[in-house]
């Protein structure tokens, strides 16, 4: 039985790995220009459990999809990602001064370089997915694009979800509202781009209508049980471990699963929805191992 420390030591495993190919997805230019490629690589390298990469790899790898195989959506995914944090932590969005224990972008470099590195973060997000290393076959390169472009967007993806959050933190809402509003915040903010990362490794692996539902179905659970982690560990978690400003939800009167819930039962809606998910993986059998740990990682975790 593979316990915690075991999934901890794959995902660092991997994370290593993956770090150590970063920089060759930067060819800084010669000229002043360089700065806004220098504030895109410091947010990209500046730690992180690599979480959503993981994901794509190890669901591609279901399929016998290897590393190098999975690696340019894994990179594109990660800087997303990266990019919706630099915005994150800005003054009109959360306001924070530390990232993963270190500076934010707009506190190491500035407010206007920020937003113009997570401009170029997201941009080049689509031009790496665009590259036949992603995967040889056209009509996969744009389901993968399109897949992305609707899972970050406005509409009903990331964006949605952050205009949202904004709103939930700004405005009253009814109590009757309440939990389908934090649902729906997490679904599109944080699951969104969960759900990418497994329907990516799915798409690349060539995965069938039913594996790909319970991928789809496992990344949802987790999502959530992701974010009520997040809004446990913002009450009661240690900003050095956790590398970022704490207590800031109540400050901000930001709608949480904990403060929707209370922590004992927001802590019992995360267990039961881990053991859902791996459920989910049975059509995998034990080939789904460290996904099914990764479920309780989420959960367990300490930042």
């Amino acid at each position: 039985m593979m316990t915690e420390n075991n999934i901890k030591s794959i995902l660092g495993q991997y994370a290593t790995r993956f770090n150590q190919e970063i920089d060759r997805f930067f060819p800084f230019p010669q000229g002043d220009e360089k700065r806004v490629s220098e504030a895109m690589h410091y947010s990209l390298t500046r730690g992180g459990k690599r979480l959503r990469p993981f994901l794509t790899y190890e669901t591609a790898g279901l399929f016998g999809v290897r590393f190098e195989q999975s690696l340019n959506v894994a990179m594109a995914l990660e800087m997303l990602h990266t990019y919706s944090l630099i915005h994150d932590d800005l003054p009109a969005m959360d306001d924070d001064n530390l990232r993963r224990g270190f500076p934010t972008c707009h506190k190491q470099f500035d407010e206007a370089t920020a937003i113009i590195a997570g401009d170029g973060l997201l941009t080049y997000a689509f031009e790496i997915l665009s590259q036949p290393s992603a995967a040889p076959d056209p009509d996969i390169r744009c389901r993968l694009i399109a897949m992305l472009a609707n899972a970050a967007g406005a509409f009903n993806g990331m964006v949605a979800g952050q205009m949202l959050d904004l709103i939930g933190a700004a405005y009253s809402v009814k109590d009757d509202d309440k939990e389908d509003l934090i649902r729906h915040i997490e679904e599109m903010k944080t699951g969104r781009l969960l759900r990418y990362a497994v329907e990516a490794g799915a798409v690349l692996g060539g995965a069938d209508d039913n594996q790909l539902k319970a991928l789809i179905t496992y990344s949802r659970r987790i999502g959530i049980a992701f974010q009520i982690a997040d809004d446990i560990l913002d009450v009661i978690g240690d900003e050095r471990t956790m590398g970022k400003t704490l207590r800031k939800d109540a400050t901000q009167n930001k709608l949480t699963f904990v403060s929707l819930y209370g922590l004992e039962n927001a802590r019992r809606i995360a267990v039961e929805l881990t053991a859902a998910a791996q459920e989910d993986l049975s059509v995998f059998g034990d080939r789904a191992q460290n996904l099914k740990q990764l479920a309780s990682y989420i959960v367990e975790r300490q930042y």
